[in-house]
């Protein structure tokens, strides 16, 4: 996909709009949302958000007792283990919603790692960014299936990072190559795209959608990894060391898309929520391929 290639959606918002712009007048009172990463970045501006608006906000976190610290201030908000990087964890965590009945209307996959050294993960080996960014994920929804409501949206948190690389099918976690860490970072930042675009294609007639975006760039925990070097080179830093003054956007603008993305199809119908349908698993999407 190039850049010529991207249609403006119409939203009526802007690279400056905020999640209180895109929230004015929504009503998000007995919705039901998952989101990944959503005590940390921009994360937590949209964990903030939704719960502001009415919303019950799922946190699964790696970290639950920092998740409880950072949000302990907000109503609706429920944080529960789970770390990406372990399909165990994950199912875990599922089954701690099914036992409570829930259904879901919103999954917002927030959570992802940046430019990160090479790391193994898992019982499988794999490379750290792509099992955070994307493998965790997918094995996330499809778990998740089953409880979305038959107006569901799911939200896949990609980036302009993805031009840094296409899916390497044939050496996906670095195996046979010499590692390179923004290499690693487009590749699962690629796949959050294929997984938003198939999914929604697959999902569709079920009436659950699925949307991929690049939130803009905004100064949070994602770069932690990153050396000086790589903020001088980003125009974050200058050669003596001093942050850029308000580079980026707001966590709170850049929280918006997302936050947009997963409520936009609520308005005027927020407060009635939606009978889940009897829906199967939509062919391919969860049969263990690859997106």
């Amino acid at each position: 996909m190039t850049k010529e290639q991207q249609t403006p959606m119409g939203s009526g918002f802007g690279p400056e709009s905020t999640t209180a712009d895109v929230l004015a007048g929504i009503d998000l009172t007995g919705r039901f949302a998952v989101v990944t990463g959503g005590y940390s970045g921009i994360g937590l501006e949209t964990t903030r958000a939704l719960a502001g608006a009415g919303a019950t906000v799922a946190v699964p976190a790696r970290r639950p007792d920092l998740a409880r610290a950072e949000l302990k201030d907000l109503p609706r908000v429920e944080v529960a283990a789970m770390d990406l990087t372990d399909l165990g964890s994950i199912a875990a965590y599922v089954r701690g919603l099914e036992d409570g009945g829930r259904r879901i209307d919103m999954v917002i996959n927030s959570a992802g790692v940046m430019a990160a050294p090479l790391t193994r993960v898992g019982d499988q080996g794999w490379e750290f960014q792509v099992a955070t960014n994307h493998l965790g994920h997918f094995a996330l929804v499809n778990r998740l299936w089953p409880l979305l409501n038959s107006d569901a949206r799911v939200v896949a948190v990609s980036s302009r990072g993805h031009f840094y690389s296409a899916m390497r099918w044939d050496d996906p976690f670095f195996e046979h190559s010499a590692y390179d860490k923004w290499a690693a970072y487009g590749q699962s930042k690629t796949a959050n795209v294929l997984f938003a675009v198939h999914l929604d294609r697959l999902a569709r007639d079920s009436g659950v959608r699925a949307f991929a975006l690049h939130p803009g760039v905004i100064p949070s925990p994602l770069a932690r990894y990153l050396s000086d070097a790589d903020l001088i080179a980003a125009g974050a830093m200058d050669a003596d060391g001093n942050l850029t003054p308000n580079f980026g956007k707001s966590p709170q603008a850049g929280a918006a898309t997302q936050v947009w993305a997963a409520t936009s199809a609520a308005r005027n119908k927020a407060t009635s929520r939606s009978t889940r349908s009897t829906r199967t698993r939509p062919h391919a999407y969860g049969s263990g391929q690859r997106t």
